[in-house]
């Protein structure tokens, strides 16, 4: 009997949940910086206020239930849903925004489904989906590339634009994707020389681009470590790239912009490698991943061509999330043994 415990092939790994959760903080940290050094410290503002209120909220919410607060906020899951959270947010949004959005993927999002491991939506998308709707106006101010505007605003002006002190529209600027969507008199390559943040950018809009390569450069990291597979990024970088290729039309001035654009500006990389990837919310299998990611990047580029909002990953994200119990239904993996690949609704037929 000792000699089958020893020779029985048991999977083991060294990864646990906070493990893994601190690999993926950790993997977002070149693309932070790089929204430091083009945006300046709003996003650690947004990062610190999310964090708090999540933690927070978790604690309540554990309280509430009856368990150990401190057991469940040691997986670190509340703290990467509010860390990705305020990553999302605009620079310098009011402190408020984050408040509210990380309460709603917490206490909504997640433990109104039973807490982690049972929530169908992406929490931190959730939170995001819920602002945009609710606060348009607040939730679309960008502030502009320290290149573009002068000068990132410093720590007493971020606190000021963040509290409500201090006007922020003298540092707001249109993003890449938003130009690009509202162009309708000029070629595309000339719409490249007049906007300052394509003429001083390389392939996307200065400071965006360089972001969209943090990310992935992070996302390669996971990858590297095995905390997530490839199928579900490659899929929807792939098909956001196929179709913004497909409707490029060489630039025109109806054009919805080149694939480059798309990959290397707003959220595409920061969706690909930290959002879609989570393994809760997304598709099970690797066919499923391949199936869940696609049809991201397909949502993604209809709405960003022809809805109302320029970046849309969040939306795209959550439309997926509700096709992710049919997908994982229909790509089970075979059982060793049997001919044919399972469905989930076998089980329910017995």
């Amino acid at each position: 009997m000792s000699l089958m415990r020893a020779t029985s092939p048991h999977a083991r790994s060294g990864d646990n949940t906070a493990r893994v959760m601190l690999q993926v903080a950790a993997a977002t940290a070149p693309g932070v910086l790089a929204m430091v050094i083009y945006f300046g410290i709003g996003v650690l503002i947004n990062i610190a206020l999310s964090v708090v209120t999540a933690l927070l909220c978790e604690a309540a919410v554990m309280r509430l239930r009856g368990r150990p607060a401190a057991f469940y906020l040691a997986d670190y899951s509340a703290f990467v849903t509010a860390l990705l959270l305020g990553i999302a947010l605009p620079s310098y949004c009011a402190w408020w925004l984050p408040v509210v959005g990380s309460a709603v993927a917490i206490v909504l999002a997640k433990h109104l489904y039973g807490g982690m491991g049972y929530n169908p939506f992406n929490p931190a998308m959730v939170g995001y989906v819920v602002l945009l709707i609710s606060f348009p106006v607040d939730m679309t101010r960008w502030v502009g590339p320290a290149e573009i505007i002068g000068s990132a605003p410093s720590i007493s002006e971020a606190i000021s634009l963040v509290f409500g002190s201090y006007n922020i529209d003298g540092f707001t600027r249109a993003t890449p994707l938003e130009i690009v969507r509202l162009n309708e008199s000029v070629l595309l390559s000339q719409l490249y020389e007049v906007e300052s943040v394509f003429s001083r950018g390389t392939i996307a809009g200065v400071g965006w681009e360089t972001i969209s390569f943090g990310f992935l450069l992070g996302g390669l990291f996971l990858l590297f470590r095995g905390v997530i597979t490839w199928h579900a990024p490659v899929a929807m970088l792939a098909t956001l790239a196929l179709l913004s290729l497909l409707f490029y039309d060489s630039g025109s001035s109806l054009s919805e912009g080149s694939p480059l654009l798309h990959l290397f500006s707003g959220g595409t990389m920061f969706g690909a490698f930290f959002i879609i990837t989570d393994p809760v919310s997304g598709a099970t299998s690797n066919k499923g991943r391949l199936i869940f990611g696609a049809g991201v990047g397909l949502f993604t580029y209809i709405i960003r061509a022809w809805g109302s909002y320029p970046d849309a990953v969040a939306f795209a994200v959550l439309l997926m999330n509700f096709a992710a119990p049919t997908i994982d239904n229909y790509t089970l993996p075979r059982t060793y043994g049997h001919k044919r690949p399972r469905h989930a609704t076998d089980l329910e037929e017995r």
